[in-house]
């Protein structure tokens, strides 16, 4: 059974290990992570913007729901700024929990419109953000140098005010 719940401090030590065992240069343009660290680190990430997928009572998975653009006028989009599933959990249906989540909690903040970034060859993920409802609305191409060859930026959103006024 999945489980998806706010984060806890106490979650640190599993989401980290889910970063160290998805990372890789398909699904990330930053450097690999390095220990030790700590995901809920001030710099990096505050744990009221994280959901946590638990599959049989086990971390399985994370997304980030975040404000990218401190600005008035960009406070009705949040960005789906993080994904990842542990490879174990794989294929249970943890991913699309948890980007369903993340658009439940973007409409509970009031949010209108839900932005990602996902690197032009992430096939698996891709798919996943289109079954949820995103579309491409832009891409950045090779925007990023990844292991010698050059990456897009595929820039996806789902419109959220009409979701929320069917509720």
């Amino acid at each position: 059974m999945i489980e998806i719940r706010g984060a806890r401090p106490e979650d640190d030590a599993a989401l980290v290990a889910i970063d160290d065992l998805t990372w890789t240069s398909e699904t990330s343009p930053g450097l690999p992570p390095e220990p030790p660290r700590e995901f809920f680190a001030p710099e990096r990430q505050p744990v009221e913007d994280v959901l946590v997928a638990e599959l049989d009572g086990v971390v399985a998975g994370y997304a980030i729901v975040r404000n990218t653009i401190a600005l008035p006028s960009h406070a009705h989009v949040l960005e789906l700024g993080g994904l990842a599933v542990h490879p174990d959990a794989a294929g249970h249906g943890v991913g699309t929990a948890l980007v369903e989540t993340a658009v439940a909690e973007a409409v509970r903040r009031g949010a209108r419109k839900m932005s990602l970034r996902v690197l032009g060859g992430n096939a698996v993920a891709r798919r996943l953000y289109a079954r949820c409802g995103f579309d491409v609305e832009g891409v950045l191409k090779e925007e990023f140098l990844l292991d010698g060859r050059y990456v897009d930026d595929v820039l996806m959103a789902r419109q959220l005010a009409a979701a929320a006024e069917r509720d």
